[in-house]
């Protein structure tokens, strides 16, 4: 079973290694990453803009160099893509 993990350490990392967060403003997000807590075990990352998959790989890349598991997924529907990360 999984460690616990929260957002907030999740954010940190990411904005330590260089990427920014992403913000809603004039009715549509400015690119960049959103962190979203999905139980006490798991986060969500996003990516906000232009340049989702490849984003997304550069982040995975550097989230398990970290030591964190992450699983690439998309939400229910055909929705957005996102990865899971975990402790392992």
């Amino acid at each position: 079973m999984g460690r616990l993990i929260k957002r907030a350490s999740v954010d940190r990392l990411l904005v330590d290694r260089g990427h920014e967060r992403s913000e809603f403003e004039g009715g549509d997000w400015d690119p960049g990453f959103r962190v979203t807590q999905a139980g006490r075990r798991a986060v969500h990352v996003f990516w906000d803009g232009p340049g989702e998959a490849d984003q997304l790989e550069a982040i995975t890349a550097e989230l398990r160099a970290e030591g964190l598991h992450v699983v690439p997924t998309q939400q229910d529907r055909g929705g957005r893509r996102r990865l899971e990360v975990t402790r392992p």
